[in-house]
Parts: structure tokens; sequence; C-alpha cells
């Protein structure tokens, strides 16, 4: 059964309470989560603790900011014995006002794009939980399907090649108007996600425009978290993070998804 907790409440940051179960600590590096370095990004912020990783919603763009996850080979071989079930679902555990509806994304032109991958989830019950709204975003179609679903498949790639990497996904808002879905939900204008190789000590990440171009480029986490705000591995060095690691080039190939 679906396994959630609320977390947030035990530790303090700076400007802000961020705290975290001893559950949910395992999905960020170093047992620390993401820190905001604006403090207007955290208004009315919830982060919410699932079997298989953590996010950190926001009730103004109503879409997570930042989903956290600890992929392993072991994790990766399990997922792959799980059979996909589309189940989405609006989050009961965020307050009516600030989530996400499943009739916000009806007919808006966008897929329901998945930040922490249903293809990541190691049993059915964690599958479950990754098709909850407060992991979704609004998803260009072809963005989703085929760039993205390319960059998730490297993404388990380089997890079998390293056999363990914290992986951090979320989107980009940029620009003085930001598009909504059904006036609601926020459309992303980029996407991002940086890993983090704990035994190598080093990371880099991918962002994508939420277009259908087909492009990307590959960053340094450092210049990733100045655009986001966000540190998002505050555990990690400054020095790893000013670094770009080669990161495995996607297989653009098409991709059949239910939106």
């Amino acid at each position: 059964m679906k396994k959630l907790l609320t977390f947030f409440l035990l530790l303090l940051l700076s400007a802000a309470s961020a705290a975290q179960t001893t559950a949910c600590l395992e999905h960020f590096a170093n047992k620390t989560a993401p820190e905001f370095t604006r403090p207007a990004l955290q208004k009315k912020t919830i982060g919410l603790c699932f079997e298989a990783f953590a996010l950190m919603h926001s009730g103004v763009s109503r879409t997570p900011l930042w989903v956290a996850e600890k992929l392993t080979r072991e994790s990766l071989i399990r997922a792959r014995s799980v059979h996909r079930e589309d189940n989405f679902h609006a989050e009961e555990t965020l307050p009516p006002q600030d989530r996400a509806e499943l009739h916000d994304y009806a007919r808006s032109g966008f897929d329901r794009g998945h930040m922490a991958p249903a293809a990541d989830m190691p049993t059915l019950s964690a599958q479950h939980e990754s098709f909850s709204l407060a992991n979704i975003i609004p998803q260009q179609r072809q963005n989703n399907q085929i760039l993205w679903a390319a960059i998730e498949g490297a993404t388990r790639h380089m997890t079998n090649l390293r056999g363990e990497l914290y992986v951090i996904t979320g989107p980009i808002f940029e620009g003085d108007k930001i598009e909504r879905i059904n006036g609601r939900v926020f459309i992303p204008t980029h996407i991002y996600k940086a890993v983090y190789d704990p035994a190598k000590n080093e990371g880099a990440a991918w962002i994508s425009p939420n277009t259908a171009d087909n492009t990307y480029e590959v960053v340094a986490i450092a210049e990733l978290e100045k655009r986001l705000r966000i540190n998002l591995f505050p555990g990690v060095a400054a020095e790893v993070k000013d670094k770009i690691i080669a990161l495995p080039e996607p297989r653009l190939r098409k991709h059949q998804r239910n939106p």
C-alpha cells in the first residue's frame, strides 16, 4: 500500500523549515536534502517522501520543484520485472487548492511527464506512487516520449555501469511570464536531470527545453544550481559541482507512452 510521509518537520534550514523523516534520507546524497538559495521559491512548498523517491512540491506552480532518487544496479534489476500500470492520481495529502488535479491535464495538449520515472520503480507500490500528480509536470509530448525517455534510459544505463547514482530531476521556470494549463499548473520552460556518482565523487546534468526539437545540453551541477536557485547536493564540494563529466548520449527513438 501507499507509503507516504510528509517531511520537512524535523530539521530547520536557513530562512525556512525543511525536515525529513529518517526513511527519506536514503534518497539524498550524503543524507542531505536540497536547499533553496532563493527564499521566494519556498512559498507554499511541502516535502513528500515516497518509497523510492522524495520531492519538494510547490503549491504555486502545482508541480514538484525537485524529485530525488537513489538508483542502484540492483533496484533497476527489480524495476525491470514490474509491469507498468498507469494510474495517474491527484496527491490527496496536499491541500486541494495547491495541488494539480486530473482535469487540469485533460485536453491540455501536454503529457503528464514523470520526474521520477515509472520505469525506475522497483516495486508495484513504488510505481503506483510515481503516478501521483505531485511527481508530474506538463511536458511537451514529443519531448516526453522521445528525448526525455532517452535521457531517462541514459541515466539507467549510467547506473548499470557505475552501480549507484543519486539523481535529481525537475522543472525550470524562466522568463517574465510562465504559461499555465487550465490557468493553474505552470508549464516549465526547461527540464533538468542531475546525476551524482558518490563513488567517484563526480556528476553533471542534462537540461532540455520543454519543446519538440529534441535539443539538450550537458552542464556542470553548479551551473544548473545557479539557474534554479536551489542547492541540489548540499553535501557535495563546490569544486566537484564545478566540473562537467561526460554523460551517456541519449538514444533517440520513438517511445510509445500513454499521455
